[in-house]
């Protein structure tokens, strides 16, 4: 049964992938699979199938920022995830859209590339990323490649990945939570929560290379922060869920497996 009324519905800031392998399309899915119903604020378009992004088209910020006023007037919102921006100017709508977000849970989480190598945000709205940010949201989730280019960072450890977290931490005035999937060996998420650090082991699964975890993980954290967990419960039940999800997961096409929310909830 779906959480509604009282408990509000979740929205995903993010971009439209026609395979639903990853984008607005997953986070609803994810949503629902945790009892929320889910809305969505859409910032770019995609063509693109399991294999690889082909071209992007990053929708004007002014529509953007309309679309989430609009639905800010008309459903209970109980919290915010921003994923795939494709702009500079998305980038500071998604910065007013967490400021009106004030007090709900809000995970952001920084899709900069796509899996096959395409840029998804320009350089130089890489650099003004943690800036529009600060202070703006619940959590930070970016995965070791992201989190060393905003950290300016070497990650190869899970010791290095300590050390960028509290950094982004300080920089963004938030918790931050790096995704350890990249990791050489045994995959470790490492929280960084503005006092303490937090490992969440992940033993890796036998599968082909697995498309829109990053979007499964951060939409399975904001479901939980919405529902009343803490912080830690929040992002252990994630690394929980997105392992299950990627064991579960399928081809559906000739390139990288998709995952099923559904499957296993």
């Amino acid at each position: 049964m779906l959480s509604q009324g009282r408990k509000g519905v979740l929205v995903s800031v993010a971009g439209f992938d026609p395979s639903a392998g990853a984008g607005v399309l997953l986070d609803l899915s994810v949503f629902r699979s945790l009892g929320f119903r889910g809305t969505a604020v859409l910032t770019a378009l995609t063509v693109q199938d399991t294999r690889k992004v082909r071209e992007v088209r990053s929708l004007p910020s002014r529509f953007v920022l309309s679309q989430y006023e609009t639905l800010a007037r008309d459903v209970p919102i109980a919290g915010v995830k921003v994923g795939m921006l494709g702009s500079g100017a998305n980038l500071k709508a998604a910065s007013g859209i967490l400021a009106a977000a004030s007090g709900l849970p809000r995970v952001v989480d920084p899709v900069l590339r796509s899996s096959s190598g395409v840029p998804l945000l320009d350089k130089h709205a890489v650099r003004a990323f943690l800036p529009a940010l600060k202070g703006r949201l619940s959590l930070l989730t970016p995965n070791i490649e992201e989190a060393a280019l905003l950290s300016g960072l070497k990650i190869t450890t899970v010791r290095d990945m300590e050390t960028a977290a509290r950094r982004l931490a300080e920089r963004i005035l938030a918790p931050c939570l790096i995704k350890g999937g990249h990791l050489r060996g045994h995959p470790v998420n490492v929280l960084f929560d503005g006092a303490k650090t937090h490992l969440f082991d992940s033993p890796r699964i036998a599968r082909p290379p697995v498309h829109g975890t990053g979007c499964y993980f951060s939409s399975a954290v904001l479901a939980r922060l919405a529902g009343g967990f803490s912080l830690v419960s929040a992002c252990r039940q994630a690394t929980r869920l997105t392992r299950e999800a990627i064991r579960t997961s399928a081809a559906v096409g000739r390139g990288r497996w998709l995952m099923d929310p559904g499957l296993h909830e």
